[in-house]
């Protein structure tokens, strides 16, 4: 098994491709020990001294790092952990009935979210995925589009500049209601 690393904009994020599906459907994020808990494979990559967090995307694994640690120190254990979780062929969470986050309905859909949400989908979900990340809708109010940011999306540097600029320009143009994006946590 040959897995591939990508940098991502996120300097404190790797993205890890191990050549094969990793989520069937949506994403899951874990930003503690304790959230990983429900993923063997979560929980391993948290006993990783540094680890700060993990994100299974569709095809990939986006891992964080604390600000102490060096990637050239983490990635021979991140792989090691990855490889042998997949050789070995172990479910991705323990029990069977775990749902992949879905997107929170945060009131009715009516034709601005849904508009919202299909632009999101289509337009900038997959840009963000070949990041290692993913942006996630949680609300629209009084023309203030809620965002919540994962993977190496969540802390990046740059990832103001892409609400700012890329998805809230592009909202405004395609939906004139919207007036700002926020990301919350």
């Amino acid at each position: 098994m040959f897995i591939q690393t990508e940098e991502t904009p996120n300097p404190a994020t790797l993205k890890f491709i191990p050549g094969q599906p990793v989520m069937d459907k949506g994403t899951a994020s874990f930003e503690t020990a304790e959230q990983a808990q429900v993923s063997p494979l979560g929980r391993r990559l948290f006993e990783i001294e540094g680890v700060s967090g993990v994100f299974f995307g569709q095809d990939f694994i986006s891992v964080s790092k604390t600000e102490d640690k060096e990637w050239f120190v983490l990635k021979p254990s991140i792989l090691g952990a990855v490889m042998e979780h997949f050789v070995a062929k172990r479910p991705l969470f323990d029990a069977e009935t775990h749902e992949a986050e879905e997107e929170e309905d945060h009131g009715e859909d009516n034709e601005i979210v849904s508009t919202i949400k299909e632009l999101l989908e289509t337009r900038v979900r997959p840009a963000v995925a070949q990041d290692g990340g993913d942006i996630v809708f949680q609300g629209f109010e009084r023309g203030v589009v809620y965002l919540h940011m994962q993977g190496a999306c969540a802390g990046c540097p740059s990832s103001t500049a892409t609400l700012k600029m890329g998805i809230e320009n592009m909202l405004r143009h395609y939906v004139p209601e919207v007036v700002e994006v926020r990301a919350i946590s």
